[in-house]
């Protein structure tokens, strides 16, 4: 368990830490000779139950704040240190109401000095306490009064201490690791340490990790858990790093820095996040406001983007995006604190939704729509709301970044799909995937329709006219599966329905049985459009209609413009290349066109017409035939 200290200065919470453990707090000769503490001061005691309570001794000045929320974001429970004397003061409201933003849920309460007072001071206080936490979520804490001088009330405050230590459930070690540095310092024969509250995950010696917003790479040389030597390390523990990396120095570690799973780096400086400004504000947000926004360990500045209104009043929540001034870490779930321009006032904190948070659209009815889907304790529960308006569905790895759930744990919802595409997989809703296929098969009837003359589009023309607001991995495996299923075909690259076919008029008919005998008496040498248009008596444009329609029925290829080939004709030309590759290795063309017996020039046509329909792929002046191409599959079959 990790027990965090909170309240006024001077209220005797190192004084409290040092009759509980024995141990002093205070050890910067610069915190003894002024009698405050600066900054955090950590602290390791068996208190009675066997194992070590780690102690964060935060500072109660309100000069240092920043330091006490670096501590306070890792606790398991807080220990509330009011004295006697002062009773309840500004620090103690201000630091209840960072435990209560960051979420900390238990709590227990020392009323220390009582040996200054009388019994009648101790009771007014005790109520000043309850009234205090009454109204939020830490009311009914359990008070001790207790004087760390004499040593009244230590040894019940002690034992329930221990209680809590039964009581702490130990956190999910399940997500990958992630840990927020608060000291970094060097040891001399071991090098660079770094220290922290480990968030998530386990860590062993020998990881590599990455460090920091540069990601840069380093390695787990050794390590303490709990101020005890260990091999590993899980989440909730107060952990030692001893670190291993080219040219690392302490000098470019900070307090606020990450040390991550390589799977969560991803430097962010747009969060979305659930904001509550504090009942107690004088004054309403505006959006746009400048703050300092409290995440880990980590203070950074940013300006505060209201996304439901331009103001927000006192106490109330909405949804807000944070565009921090310096890149951060986060996680769907995790609490940040709010603190005014200054760094005099704590204003609010919340809950992260999105640390990944777009930076355009943010304020439309779908974006909110999705931030209200994400308002969730879970990644179950907030899925399926978030696939019903997901258009290209939602990348499995991007969750699992987001909310640090590695796959293999997740319980995918009933409904829920995982579609394969070429950049990975995309999860999509059930009803949302059928959407799309039938939207698909629809405008391939609508295009049909509208052209009875063309066989059908190519895949990317099918996509602009179908469904343009689809990325193109995820239309070619919508595709896929509608061909696999039999609902499209394919001629060539035209797509069609099943019972789609261009058919000829009469007219058209009695025109091809014209054309046709031309075309084979051509052989390598066809007529060109002019010439078929003259010989026949027919409009030149009428005859270049024909032939194109015949070109998408799959009977003609059109090499160069107004120069179509039999289908049969082109298969002859193409085992005459897979005869030249079987003997010569490559093809030339100049051997081509010994081989076919026309010019160089055409020669050049016909090669270049089957780089483009890929039965060869060319290198410098020579071609080789690929080897998975359809028509040299089926010449050479020939």
């Amino acid at each position: 368990m990790i027990v965090g200290t909170a309240g006024h200065i001077d209220h005797g919470k190192t004084a409290l830490l040092h009759a509980l453990t024995g141990q002093q707090g205070d050890r910067r000769r610069e915190e003894r000779e002024r009698g405050i503490t600066i900054d955090l001061g950590y602290l390791y005691a068996d208190l009675g139950e066997g194992s070590l309570t780690g102690f964060i001794d935060v500072p109660g000045h309100e000069r240092f704040v920043h330091n006490m929320l670096a501590g306070a974001s890792g606790i398991d429970c807080v220990l509330l240190v009011v004295a006697a004397d002062d009773g309840v003061m500004p620090q103690t409201r201000e630091h209840l109401a960072i435990v209560e933003l960051l979420g900390i849920r238990r709590a227990l309460v020392a009323l220390t000095k009582i040996d200054r007072v009388e019994p009648a001071r101790i009771a007014e206080v005790e109520q000043q306490i309850e009234n205090l936490l009454a109204t939020g979520p830490l009311a009914g804490a359990p008070i001790f009064p207790v004087s760390s001088i004499r040593g009244d009330g230590i040894d019940a405050l002690r034992a329930a201490l221990i209680d809590e230590a039964a009581r702490t459930a130990a956190r999910s070690d399940s997500g990958h690791f992630r840990l927020a540095i608060d000291r970094v310092f060097s040891v001399t024969g071991a090098g660079v340490v770094v220290t922290g509250t480990a968030f998530a995950g386990r860590v062993r010696i020998g990881d590599e990790l990455l460090l920091g917003p540069a990601g840069k790479r380093v390695r787990v040389r050794g390590l303490h858990a709990q101020n005890r030597e260990a091999d590993e390390a899980h989440a909730g523990q107060r952990v030692a790093l001893n670190l291993a990396g080219e040219r690392l120095a302490v000098e470019q570690i900070h307090r606020g820095d990450w040390l991550l799973h390589p799977l969560l780096h991803a430097p962010t400086q747009r969060i979305d996040v659930d904001f509550q400004l504090l009942p107690g504000e004088a004054h309403e947000l505006k959006h746009w406001t400048p703050v300092h926004v409290h995440l880990g360990a980590q203070d950074v500045t940013a300006r505060v983007a209201l996304l439901e209104g331009t103001s927000l009043a006192p106490g109330e929540r909405a949804f807000a995006q944070l565009l921090l001034n310096a890149p951060s870490h986060a996680v769907h779930g995790d609490r940040i604190v709010l603190r005014d321009q200054s760094a005099q006032r704590t204003l609010g904190g919340g809950r992260v939704l999105d640390p990944y948070a777009p930076p355009r659209n943010r304020r439309r009815a779908a974006r909110l729509e999705q931030l209200r889907a994400l308002d969730q304790p879970s990644l179950e529960q907030a899925l399926p709301p978030l696939l019903a308006s997901a258009t290209n569905g939602i990348d499995p790895q991007g969750l699992e970044r987001q909310f640090n759930r590695p796959r293999e744990g997740w319980q995918l919802p009933h409904g829920v799909l995982e579609i394969s595409t070429r950049l990975g997989p995309r999860l999509f809703d059930q009803a949302r995937w059928r959407e799309l296929e039938n939207a698909l098969l629809d405008s391939l009837q609508r295009f049909h329709e509208e052209q009875p003359d063309e066989l059908g589009p190519d895949r990317d023309r099918l996509r602009r006219y179908a469904l343009p607001q689809l990325e193109r991995p995820v239309f070619i495996a919508l595709l896929e599966q509608a061909l696999a299923a039999g609902r499209i075909e394919t001629s060539g690259p035209w797509l069609h329905r099943p019972d789609h076919r261009v058919r000829l008029s009469d007219a058209e008919e009695d025109l091809k049985a014209r054309l046709w005998p031309l075309l084979e008496a051509g052989h390598f040498d066809p007529p060109w459009v002019r010439d078929l248009a003259r010989d026949l008596g027919v409009d030149e444009t009428q005859m270049r209609n024909l032939l194109r329609k015949l070109a998408r029925l799959g009977l003609l290829q059109q090499v160069v413009k107004d120069l179509f080939y039999p289908e049969f004709t082109i298969r002859q030309l193409a085992g005459h290349v897979l005869q030249l590759e079987a003997q010569s290795g490559v093809i030339r063309a100049a051997a081509f066109r010994d081989r076919i017996q026309l010019g160089r020039k055409r020669s050049i046509q016909l090669l270049e017409h089957f780089d483009r329909i890929g039965l060869t792929r060319r290198f410098g002046n020579e071609r080789k035939v690929r080897q998975d191409s359809a028509l040299a599959i089926q010449s050479g079959l020939g």
